[in-house]
């Protein structure tokens, strides 16, 4: 008997196959979670010992050698790694908020922001994007390195009065002041469809930095209004927010009128290319270079959800934003929406 191959029987195989990947998860979380716990638990050990004692880097060396001995071919016995489970009991002991987040992401990323991260709010930050977009390491350190905590908080959206309530903060933390894209070939002098192509080229590598939740859905997007054509720069779509993203290119200055031109995109976009269930639009409007009050004027009376950011070939956050965070307070209110 020939078996024929159903739409039933494709939905089966769907569902079962969704159903391994589901356990597989769980499992390497639970296995994690007790990682985590057994390295929280030797660090304590060996914190509590050495109070009172004069236990120093000799008695550590000692273990880890006696360790690997009782344990051959099991990784994470290191002087170095035991080094690391002390530090890391010690730092989050007395911090009932981060405690039970660090067991949420592997032991090779805790020690990342343990050691690149020192204040506690910045741990906080990457330690919950890190679990919501599954950051690798990589990932993890390139978003380090590029000051993407800092960068988040200080992004110029006009969300706060354009999108709703359940969506409005995990916005906020989607769209950066600055973006690198150290990775592209390009000089100083370039054009926007240079940039464009540029980016297309190593869209990868474009998508991480834009924070890895997005999914590439087109350049040179093709709108038709009334007869007429027009084009968005980069269509993307974030996959948690469930939101079209308009980007606009400019290798230019901010110009108030940028604004104008991704209203309508943005309302476009709502009514013909949406479907049922998603939220509205955002757009991101990135230039070269861009003047805070003049970027706050002209989304000030903006009924469309815009972002404006800027990029730079060569990371720098300019040293007069360095000292704008936030307050610890307003910091904690988005990191919860995390």
């Amino acid at each position: 008997m020939i078996f024929k191959f159903t739409k039933k029987y494709a939905n089966l195989l769907s569902e079962i196959k969704q159903r391994i990947r589901s356990a597989q998860y769980e499992a390497l979380r639970t296995v994690n979670k007790k990682l985590i716990s057994l390295y929280w638990d030797i660090g304590k050990m060996i914190s509590n010992r050495q109070q009172g004692n004069s236990w120093g880097k000799a008695v550590v060396e000692k273990l880890a050698t006696d360790l690997r001995k009782e344990f051959p071919g099991v990784q994470g016995y290191s002087v170095q790694n035991l080094w690391y489970m002390r530090q890391f009991y010690l730092e989050y002991d007395k911090n009932a908020k981060l405690q039970p987040l660090v067991g949420e992401i592997s032991w090779a990323k805790n020690v990342v922001i343990m050691s690149k991260c020192k204040d506690l709010l910045e741990r906080e930050f990457y330690i919950r994007m890190t679990k919501k977009f599954g950051w690798t390491k990589n990932v993890l350190i390139h978003q380090i390195e590029n000051e993407t905590y800092k960068k988040t908080l200080l992004n110029q959206t006009n969300f706060t009065k354009t999108l709703p309530d359940k969506i409005r903060n995990q916005a906020k933390l989607a769209v950066k002041d600055e973006y690198t894209f150290d990775f592209l070939e390009l000089g100083e002098e370039h054009g926007e469809l240079e940039l464009e192509r540029e980016l297309i080229s190593k869209i990868n590598r474009f998508l991480a930095e834009m924070g890895g939740m997005f999914a590439f859905m087109g350049n040179q997007f093709r709108l038709e209004v009334d007869g007429d054509e027009f084009f968005i720069d980069l269509l993307l779509y974030h996959r948690y927010l469930k939101c079209l993203v308009a980007i606009e290119l400019k290798i230019g200055e901010f110009k108030p009128e940028y604004v104008g031109k991704m209203q309508f995109y943005l309302a476009a976009l709502d009514n013909l290319i949406n479907v049922k269930g998603e939220n509205p639009s955002i757009g991101i409007i990135m230039c070269k270079a861009k003047k805070r009050t003049v970027v706050e004027y002209a989304l000030r009376p903006t009924n469309k959800p815009i972002g404006v950011a800027q990029y730079k070939i060569v990371s720098s956050l300019p040293a007069n934003l360095k000292g704008q965070l936030p307050s610890p307070g307003q910091i904690e209110k988005l990191l919860s929406a995390i």
